[in-house]
């Protein structure tokens, strides 16, 4: 169970019900529907954009959908809302990076959903499908981007057990985290080991 002991000595702790959420084994049932059905639709959106040219070959796709996003109107309100992310988008056609944007967006959701299918590096996968959700967000595309932005937040707040159930099960005591190698390499310093 995490705890936290605040500068007075108050201890906080996690509550049962989020503990048992986001790392306990039996949650990994839970999580195993989410996570399929997620990558599910990362894999069905990967597939109508890496068959079109306009996405993987021209970027043209992309460069339409930044053109549209950074309009102004005369009235109501523009689909980018914060001035510094519609700059972003703008350097960005200026710089013609839908060239190659439009192809890392395409093959990104393949990656991102064949990961979360087989419950391999679960957390990493989730996170840059958070990103992508976030950013097509900010862009002012709606559409189903909240509710698979709250999925994969779960999914990455439950890491250590969102894909208990595939291969994060052997992956992730395979490789480890970086906290924990940096553990046993200075126990083994202290062993003589």
């Amino acid at each position: 169970m995490s705890t936290l002991t605040t500068a007075k000595g108050t201890l906080v702790q996690d509550p049962a019900i989020i503990n048992s959420l986001l790392t306990g084994k039996r949650a990994a049932w839970l999580w195993l529907p989410l996570r399929i059905w997620l990558g599910i639709q990362w894999i069905n959106a990967s597939l109508h954009k890496i068959g079109n040219p306009a996405w993987v070959e021209t970027g043209e796709a992309i460069k339409g959908f930044w053109t549209g996003a950074v309009v102004i109107p005369d009235a109501g309100r523009p689909a980018i809302a914060f001035d510094w992310y519609r700059t972003f988008i703008q350097t960005l056609l200026n710089a013609e990076a839908y060239r190659w944007f439009g192809p890392l967006v395409a093959y990104g959701e393949l990656i991102v959903g064949i990961a979360l299918l087989l419950g391999a590096f679960t957390g990493f996968a989730a996170f840059f499908g958070a990103l992508m959700n976030w950013n097509f967000m900010m862009a002012g595309a709606a559409s189903t981007n909240p509710l698979l932005l709250m999925i994969a937040i779960g999914l990455i707040l439950a890491w250590k057990v969102s894909g208990h159930i595939g291969a994060d099960y052997f992956l992730l005591p395979w490789i480890g985290t970086p906290w924990g190698r940096r553990e046993k390499i200075q126990s083994q310093a202290g062993s003589g080991v």
